[in-house]
């Protein structure tokens, strides 16, 4: 697939040792998934291929994303910021793009700022920071690093057969809530459900990602 260029001469500003960085951001949402760096031969290979291709420096290769985990990042556009020397690739991501496993490589937060609350918290949005990617990347958190007391930890221990029964008891729970026990609580049994699935995921190696690029697959069936 040969992506389209929009300019007749494409003026990159490479820095002093032939790189620009490239940040692949997801079309689907718009989650920031990596940031990497391009040559003119990776620039030149992803506008020929339509499959993201960077420099390795540590290396000093090409590489084209996926090539060994198959987490490909299909390329759908390429802009460049006002100082031509930032490229921005829309990508559909094929699994994980991070090494680690997680959807994006941005996930360790080492700062946050918090506005005065002036409402009451039931008339808010739930907050901008909190997500199911949020929810698994502190359950991944909890795999890697245990905490004593963690119920997630014990989960874990346990093991696929008691994380399974969980869910299971789970979905009944649901279908209860369903048949008479209003909104309310069957908002919890969801959540409750949501959470054991995504505790199962992490024992598997799975990631939320690849739940939606399935759903995202049957969609586009």
């Amino acid at each position: 697939m040969i992506i389209q260029t929009q300019l007749s001469d494409i003026n990159l500003r490479f820095n002093t040792k032939g790189l620009i960085p490239a940040i692949a951001q997801a079309s689907r949402d718009g989650r920031v998934l990596m940031m990497a760096w391009m040559n003119q031969q990776a620039f030149d290979k992803t506008l020929e291929t339509g499959q993201a291709h960077f420099w390795s420096r540590s290396r000093q290769k090409l590489w084209r994303k996926g090539e060994t985990s198959g987490n490909t990042l299909q390329v759908r556009s390429i802009q460049l910021d006002c100082d031509s020397d930032v490229l921005l690739l829309e990508v559909e991501a094929a699994g994980p793009a991070c090494h680690t496993g997680a959807r994006s490589c941005f996930f360790t937060t080492i700062a946050t700022h918090s506005e005065p609350v002036s409402k009451k918290r039931e008339n808010l949005e739930p907050e901008a920071g909190f997500s199911l990617e949020s929810l698994y990347q502190t359950l991944l958190d909890r795999q890697r690093n245990p905490k004593p007391g963690s119920y997630t930890n014990q989960l874990l221990t346990q093991g696929e057969d008691e994380i399974v029964k969980k869910i299971g008891e789970e979905a009944v729970e649901i279908i209860l809530a369903a048949k008479g026990q209003g909104n309310p609580r069957l908002v919890e049994e969801i959540a409750d459900l949501t959470y054991h699935t995504l505790v199962l995921m992490v024992l598997r190696g799975l990631a939320p990602n690849d739940i939606l690029a399935e759903l995202d697959r049957r969609h586009a069936g």
